[in-house]
């Protein structure tokens, strides 16, 4: 038996979490019979992991990303499990780990946005810590053995900034809807709550989502209509509220941060359609999973949703107060009906998830070693 490590630190977490809990999920459906795979999760993630074959091993790994901890205790423990293959899922991992790993590069934000903004860190902490965050991910992208991305956007991207010698071993893997969210029935007692007609947008709050602008522009659009901005309360979420209630709209832009997942099915189900003004993504798995509702899309108009939807959405400059606020307001006035039928089929965590498995085997039968 092979034995192939995958870093689940992140496994509570929105978007990469989300990746994560479907990627696990979907392995242990199916499960290889020559593989052992050594789970390494926060402690406070053991217990939320769903029941996994007896191939599954969980190891607690209580080493936050971006760490001092990430590089010394981490790297011993995955030492000492002597792996043949390692799967890091995120930005983060340890600079001196030497044996063979596979990387997965979701995005690369944090390199073409560097901005104090969007961190609570003192500005002299968070320029050192991108420093070095620029020096790990350029190790990582150099050392894998091969390199998934979730779009061809971001190859393009991580072609762009570290060069073409990288190209052959980056695989696009699409996304897909998450096994949740397909299963799960809505919250119907919503529809009393919400009885105006609304707009969603799905997400945290960082400052390359561009919310504020967001904020500005729908507040211009003359309508009875509601924004309901869906995410995770934090520093950023906060930031949002405070200025919404300064422009004093509270009653026309709410913020819901405990939304669970019926709640979100209800959100997709109802609304008139999902505004999405992010400055950049790698993915955008909101932006699938409102097209798995048919739920009509209004978009920034750059390279990655244009990838994924091919067009198929009203799309708008997310630098463009005005634009945004014009987009809206014809969308108001001449309302689009959604199909995506054709280009779903495409974006799957199942067959990620085969994807990968195919990917590991051909990483464990390779001579390549770092």
């Amino acid at each position: 038996m092979k034995k192939v490590g995958i870093d689940a630190r992140l496994y509570s977490q929105t978007g990469v979490g989300t990746y994560l809990r479907n990627f696990i999920h979907e392995l242990s459906v199916h499960p290889p019979k020559d593989i052992t795979f050594y789970i390494y999760v926060l402690p406070t993630d053991e217990e939320k992991l769903f029941p996994l074959p007896s191939n599954f091993i969980i190891r607690k790994a209580p080493y936050l990303w971006h760490s001092f901890s990430e590089q010394c205790a981490f790297l011993k423990i995955l030492n000492d499990d002597h792996l043949d293959l390692m799967h890091f899922t995120y930005f983060g991992y340890p600079v001196f780990y030497r044996r063979k790993f596979i990387a997965t590069v979701h995005d690369l934000t944090p390199l073409l946005f560097k901005t104090g903004k969007a961190s609570t860190k003192n500005p002299l902490i968070y320029g050192i810590k991108h420093f070095f965050f620029k020096h790990i991910l350029r190790s990582q992208i150099e050392n894998a053995v091969s390199i998934i991305t979730p779009t061809k956007t971001v190859k393009n991207q991580i072609i762009q900034v570290y060069g073409s010698h990288l190209k052959d071993k980056i695989i696009p893997l699409h996304e897909g809807i998450g096994y949740e969210l397909a299963q799960t029935k809505e919250n119907e007692s919503l529809k009393f709550r919400y009885q105006k007609p609304f707009f969603i947008y799905v997400g945290n709050f960082y400052p390359h989502k561009n919310i504020k602008r967001l904020v500005e522009a729908f507040t211009g659009v003359m309508t009875w209509h509601q924004l309901i901005l869906i995410g995770p309360r934090d520093y950023f979420a906060t930031s949002i509220l405070q200025y919404i209630r300064q422009c004093n709209i509270e009653a026309r832009i709410i913020i819901v941060d405990n939304a669970t997942t019926p709640d979100l099915v209800f959100f997709y189900k109802h609304a008139q359609a999902l505004i999405h003004p992010s400055l950049s993504e790698g993915f955008g798995l909101p932006i699938i999973e409102a097209a798995y509702f048919n739920l009509p899309i209004i978009a920034s108009n750059i390279p990655v949703f244009q990838e994924l939807l091919k067009g198929r959405y009203v799309s708008f400059n997310p630098h463009d107060t005005t634009d945004i606020q014009n987009k809206i307001a014809n969308f108001i006035s001449h309302p689009l009906n959604a199909d995506y039928g054709s280009i779903l089929a495409q974006y799957s965590f199942k067959i990620m998830a085969q994807q990968t498995l195919s990917l590991y085997h051909d990483a464990l039968e390779s001579k390549e070693k770092i």
